[in-house]
Protein backbone atom coordinates (compact mmCIF):
# COMPACT_ATOMS: atom_id res chain seq x y z
CA UNK A 1 0.00 0.00 0.00
CA UNK A 2 2.57 2.54 0.76
CA UNK A 3 4.47 1.69 -2.48
CA UNK A 4 1.60 2.54 -4.33
CA UNK A 5 1.13 5.75 -2.47
CA UNK A 6 4.51 6.33 -3.72
CA UNK A 7 4.28 5.71 -6.85
CA UNK A 8 0.87 7.76 -7.10
CA UNK A 9 2.81 10.84 -5.99
CA UNK A 10 5.64 10.02 -7.98
CA UNK A 11 3.67 9.74 -11.29
CA UNK A 12 1.44 13.03 -10.06
CA UNK A 13 4.14 15.45 -9.20
CA UNK A 14 6.50 14.37 -12.42
CA UNK A 15 3.08 14.69 -14.48
CA UNK A 16 2.38 18.19 -13.33
CA UNK A 17 6.13 19.23 -13.50
CA UNK A 18 6.47 17.95 -16.65
CA UNK A 19 3.18 19.20 -18.68
CA UNK A 20 4.41 22.99 -17.55
CA UNK A 21 7.63 22.22 -18.64
CA UNK A 22 6.19 21.31 -22.03
CA UNK A 23 3.59 23.82 -22.02
CA UNK A 24 6.96 26.85 -21.70
CA UNK A 25 8.18 24.78 -24.75
CA UNK A 26 5.00 25.04 -26.49
CA UNK A 27 4.57 28.67 -25.74
CA UNK A 28 8.04 29.99 -26.76
CA UNK A 29 7.04 27.83 -30.03
CA UNK A 30 3.95 30.19 -30.59
CA UNK A 31 6.00 32.93 -29.77
CA UNK A 32 3.21 33.84 -26.82
CA UNK A 33 3.35 37.20 -25.00
CA UNK A 34 5.66 36.66 -21.79
CA UNK A 35 4.14 39.69 -20.05
CA UNK A 36 1.03 37.85 -19.62
CA UNK A 37 0.39 36.65 -16.04
CA UNK A 38 0.60 32.78 -17.25
CA UNK A 39 3.64 33.19 -19.33
CA UNK A 40 5.15 34.88 -16.04
CA UNK A 41 4.19 31.76 -13.74
CA UNK A 42 5.38 29.37 -15.94
CA UNK A 43 8.92 31.18 -16.55
CA UNK A 44 9.02 31.13 -12.94
CA UNK A 45 7.94 27.54 -11.78
CA UNK A 46 10.88 25.94 -14.58
CA UNK A 47 13.70 28.68 -14.41
CA UNK A 48 15.26 26.58 -11.84
CA UNK A 49 15.82 23.72 -13.92
CA UNK A 50 15.83 25.05 -17.40
CA UNK A 51 18.22 27.85 -17.03
CA UNK A 52 21.46 25.76 -15.62
CA UNK A 53 20.54 23.28 -18.10
CA UNK A 54 20.76 26.06 -20.96
CA UNK A 55 24.67 26.78 -19.79
CA UNK A 56 24.86 23.19 -21.09
CA UNK A 57 22.44 22.21 -23.97
CA UNK A 58 22.02 24.83 -26.96
CA UNK A 59 18.94 25.82 -28.97
CA UNK A 60 18.56 24.28 -32.11
CA UNK A 61 16.30 26.40 -34.77
CA UNK A 62 14.85 28.62 -32.27
CA UNK A 63 13.83 25.41 -29.92
CA UNK A 64 14.20 25.82 -26.50
CA UNK A 65 16.43 22.14 -26.39
CA UNK A 66 17.05 23.03 -22.59
CA UNK A 67 13.42 23.27 -21.83
CA UNK A 68 12.60 19.71 -24.02
CA UNK A 69 15.58 17.70 -22.23
CA UNK A 70 14.40 18.42 -18.48
CA UNK A 71 10.98 17.56 -19.55
CA UNK A 72 12.55 14.14 -20.74
CA UNK A 73 14.87 13.97 -17.71
CA UNK A 74 11.98 14.44 -14.89
CA UNK A 75 10.00 11.97 -17.19
CA UNK A 76 13.22 9.41 -17.29
CA UNK A 77 13.66 9.58 -13.25
CA UNK A 78 10.30 9.25 -12.35
CA UNK A 79 9.78 6.15 -14.54
CA UNK A 80 12.88 5.08 -13.31
CA UNK A 81 11.54 5.46 -9.65
CA UNK A 82 8.43 3.93 -10.10
CA UNK A 83 10.55 0.99 -11.66
CA UNK A 84 12.46 1.00 -8.66
CA UNK A 85 9.13 0.50 -6.51
CA UNK A 86 7.96 -2.50 -8.42
CA UNK A 87 8.70 -5.58 -6.87
CA UNK A 88 10.11 -7.27 -10.06
CA UNK A 89 14.19 -6.61 -9.67
CA UNK A 90 15.10 -4.50 -12.74
CA UNK A 91 18.75 -3.92 -14.18
CA UNK A 92 18.98 -0.19 -14.26
CA UNK A 93 22.87 -1.04 -15.47
CA UNK A 94 22.01 -3.16 -17.86
CA UNK A 95 22.07 -1.06 -21.40
CA UNK A 96 18.88 -2.51 -23.16
CA UNK A 97 16.83 -1.54 -19.99
CA UNK A 98 18.43 2.09 -20.15
CA UNK A 99 17.00 2.36 -23.33
CA UNK A 100 13.81 0.72 -23.37
CA UNK A 101 13.25 3.78 -20.31
CA UNK A 102 14.93 6.44 -22.40
CA UNK A 103 12.04 5.25 -25.48
CA UNK A 104 9.09 5.19 -22.42
CA UNK A 105 10.38 8.83 -21.23
CA UNK A 106 10.02 10.06 -25.47
CA UNK A 107 7.27 8.72 -25.58
CA UNK A 108 5.95 10.03 -22.35
CA UNK A 109 6.56 13.57 -23.21
CA UNK A 110 4.55 13.14 -26.68
CA UNK A 111 1.36 11.50 -24.85
CA UNK A 112 1.77 14.60 -22.54
CA UNK A 113 2.08 17.12 -24.97
CA UNK A 114 -1.19 15.12 -26.59
CA UNK A 115 -2.44 15.86 -23.24
CA UNK A 116 -1.48 19.62 -22.75
CA UNK A 117 -3.17 20.13 -26.23
CA UNK A 118 -6.17 18.41 -25.38
CA UNK A 119 -6.82 20.71 -22.34
CA UNK A 120 -5.87 23.64 -24.38
CA UNK A 121 -8.53 22.75 -27.00
CA UNK A 122 -11.20 22.27 -24.22
CA UNK A 123 -10.16 25.48 -22.11
CA UNK A 124 -10.54 27.60 -25.31
CA UNK A 125 -13.76 25.92 -25.83
CA UNK A 126 -15.25 26.50 -23.15
CA UNK A 127 -14.11 30.21 -23.03
CA UNK A 128 -14.85 30.64 -26.40
CA UNK A 129 -18.70 29.89 -24.89
CA UNK A 130 -18.32 31.79 -21.26
CA UNK A 131 -16.12 34.69 -22.09
CA UNK A 132 -14.77 34.91 -25.92
CA UNK A 133 -12.94 38.12 -24.51
CA UNK A 134 -10.53 36.69 -22.26
CA UNK A 135 -7.00 37.53 -21.69
CA UNK A 136 -5.86 33.92 -21.91
CA UNK A 137 -7.67 33.50 -25.16
CA UNK A 138 -4.85 34.76 -27.62
CA UNK A 139 -2.39 32.60 -25.93
CA UNK A 140 -4.54 29.22 -25.98
CA UNK A 141 -5.39 30.59 -29.97
CA UNK A 142 -1.33 30.67 -30.08
CA UNK A 143 -1.02 27.55 -29.26
CA UNK A 144 -4.14 25.56 -30.82
CA UNK A 145 -4.17 27.65 -34.19
CA UNK A 146 -2.33 25.10 -35.82
CA UNK A 147 -3.55 21.62 -35.00
CA UNK A 148 -7.33 23.59 -35.72
CA UNK A 149 -6.35 24.95 -38.56
CA UNK A 150 -6.86 22.22 -40.82
CA UNK A 151 -11.00 21.16 -39.75
CA UNK A 152 -11.96 24.55 -39.51
CA UNK A 153 -14.23 23.56 -42.55
CA UNK A 154 -16.13 21.97 -40.33
CA UNK A 155 -19.29 24.33 -39.88
CA UNK A 156 -22.48 23.03 -39.24
CA UNK A 157 -25.14 25.79 -38.89
CA UNK A 158 -22.73 28.33 -37.51
CA UNK A 159 -21.26 25.86 -34.96
CA UNK A 160 -16.96 25.31 -35.34
CA UNK A 161 -16.86 21.69 -35.11
CA UNK A 162 -12.93 21.51 -35.32
CA UNK A 163 -12.37 20.99 -31.44
CA UNK A 164 -14.38 17.96 -31.69
CA UNK A 165 -12.40 16.11 -34.68
CA UNK A 166 -8.90 17.24 -33.01
CA UNK A 167 -9.88 15.98 -29.81
CA UNK A 168 -11.43 12.48 -31.37
CA UNK A 169 -7.98 12.45 -33.21
CA UNK A 170 -5.88 13.10 -30.38
CA UNK A 171 -7.76 10.27 -28.75
CA UNK A 172 -7.42 7.35 -31.59
CA UNK A 173 -3.78 8.38 -31.38
CA UNK A 174 -3.66 7.68 -27.85
CA UNK A 175 -5.11 4.78 -28.16
CA UNK A 176 -3.30 2.85 -30.69
CA UNK A 177 -0.09 3.43 -31.64
CA UNK A 178 1.15 5.62 -28.33
CA UNK A 179 -1.11 2.47 -26.17
CA UNK A 180 0.61 -0.29 -28.79
CA UNK A 181 4.32 1.44 -28.16
CA UNK A 182 3.94 1.76 -24.58
CA UNK A 183 3.40 -1.83 -24.12
CA UNK A 184 5.84 -3.07 -26.12
CA UNK A 185 8.22 -0.64 -24.47
CA UNK A 186 7.27 -2.24 -21.11
CA UNK A 187 7.28 -5.64 -22.07
CA UNK A 188 10.39 -5.11 -23.48
CA UNK A 189 11.61 -3.94 -19.70
CA UNK A 190 9.37 -7.32 -18.44
CA UNK A 191 11.77 -9.57 -20.55
CA UNK A 192 14.68 -8.01 -19.28
CA UNK A 193 14.10 -8.53 -15.66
Amino acid sequence: MLIETLQFLIKTLSDLFVLVLLLRFYLQVAHAPFRHPLCQFVMAVTNFAVLPMRRMVPSFRSYDMATLLAAWLVGMIANGLILALNPLPYNFAAPQTLLALALLSVLYLFKQSLFLLMGAVIVQAVMSWVNPYNPLAPILDSLTRPYLRPFRRAMVGGVDLSPIILFLIIQVILMLPVRLLESGLLMQLKILV
